[in-house]
């Protein structure tokens, strides 16, 4: 256990809600310290589909390096060259360097999540097709009751469960105090590849609005891609069909493949629907229960950084937490203070990319277009990306002594 005598850890047993991406990461931290993980997931199975998630820079890659899944994760990677916006008639106007857009390795957030439960499956217990209801604490533990199992005790509860996570609102409040919506919605979802993409994506933007259509798994099939600006939308969550009409009449009378990729849409299965939101909160940890990954500091799609983010900040929680013996007062705010500047460059490089993804004018969408154009003659084509790779490698990252 390297600096750690695993005798001596306390509240070893840790209950994580979450099968994505944060949670799995820290169970397998955590396994590996000598603590006792066990993960709850409200769907019934591993998710599949989702958008394509990205690593850049040092950090990102030293997490997966010690992990031991680079080369699962690069045998999975997308392997995208650049993308092209396009006119009505499907012809491209301006194309964007494949390292805007995919960093360092770039993969689908569901084979990530496949490889992550892999590596995982043998030393923790998950917990499908349930969610945390209540999380009562006293001075020796934590009593937790579920939608659909018996109540049980652990010593410790992480919220690894996303944008809208349960643990949040059940121990911080409604997320109205912490979400911040950036007025704009997205929708994803898997589709054919009927444009017969090799390794590529188109874009088709209008004022307020751009759909995409970019190969996936080999070209075998294709992720079609939405985004669009609005007010806070007031809809159900769990109900698909709801989401599925609200997408449908933002995109009535759109161009280009907009018709044909609505019409595919009412037979996806892994259709997603969110806003692009942000999550501030002064602290991640309130006792016993802390919170990691988008459930915390959700930096959005638009930063580029969230998965990346998750997957620092699972490194950093069970090692500070090793580290303190499994004091968990101690551990969690050396957690918080390690990722706290870090979080906030991470945030911070999503202000305004709204803007230049989904221009909300014509003469904006105009411009953007004619900017893309030059992009590729510009002696500063290279500084986004690399600008984008210095936020994300911003953090030193302690060894924990494994």
């Amino acid at each position: 256990m390297g600096m750690n005598n695993a005798s001596r850890l306390k509240n070893k047993h840790i209950l994580i809600s979450g099968a994505g991406v944060a949670g799995p990461a820290l169970a397998y931290w955590l396994h590996r310290r000598g603590f006792t993980p066990t993960i709850v997931e409200r769907a019934p199975a591993l998710r599949d589909g989702g958008y394509a998630v990205d690593f850049r820079g040092e950090a990102h890659l030293t997490v997966l390096d010690r992990m031991g899944i680079t080369a699962d994760v690069r045998r999975e990677q997308t392997n995208m060259g650049a993308m092209s916006y396009v006119n009505e008639a499907g012809r491209k106007i301006s194309s964007m360097p494949a390292d805007l857009f995919s960093g360092d390795v770039e993969i689908l957030r569901g084979d990530l999540g496949r490889i992550l439960h892999r590596v995982t499956e043998e030393h923790v217990e998950y917990v499908f097709d349930d969610s945390i209801v209540s999380v009562t604490e006293d001075d020796r533990g934590v009593q937790v009751t579920f939608e659909r199992s018996a109540p049980r005790r652990f010593d410790l509860v992480v919220g690894a469960d996303g944008l809208h996570s349960a643990v949040r609102g059940a121990v911080f409040g409604p997320e109205s105090r912490f979400v911040k919506e950036m007025g704009l919605y997205c929708a994803i979802f898997t589709t054919a590849n009927h444009l017969g993409l090799d390794h590529t994506g188109h874009l088709y933007n209008t004022p307020g609005k751009v759909v995409g259509v970019y190969s996936a798994r080999n070209n075998t099939e294709a992720k079609a891609m939405f985004h669009f600006g609005s007010p806070p939308l007031d809809y159900d969550r769990r109900d698909v069909g709801q989401q599925k009409k609200i997408l449908a009449e933002a995109f009535a009378g759109n161009g280009w493949e907009t018709p044909r990729l609505l019409k595919a849409m009412w037979d996806a299965q892994d259709f997603y629907f969110d806003s692009i939101s942000q999550v501030r909160m002064d602290g991640w940890s309130r006792g016993r229960t802390v919170l990691l990954g988008d459930a915390a500091y959700c930096a959005s799609p638009l930063s580029g950084m969230g998965t990346g983010l998750a997957m620092v900040g699972a490194y950093v929680l069970a090692g500070e937490l090793a580290a303190a013996d499994g004091d968990h007062l101690v551990g969690f705010a050396r957690y918080e203070e390690a990722m706290r500047d870090y979080v906030a460059g991470c945030q911070k490089s999503a202000d305004g990319v709204g803007k230049w993804m989904v221009p909300d004018s014509r003469f904006l969408a105009w411009f953007m277009t004619q900017n893309y154009k030059l992009l590729p003659y510009l002696p500063w084509k290279g500084m986004i990306a690399k600008s984008v790779r210095r936020t994300a490698d911003a953090i030193t990252l302690k060894d924990y002594g494994l």
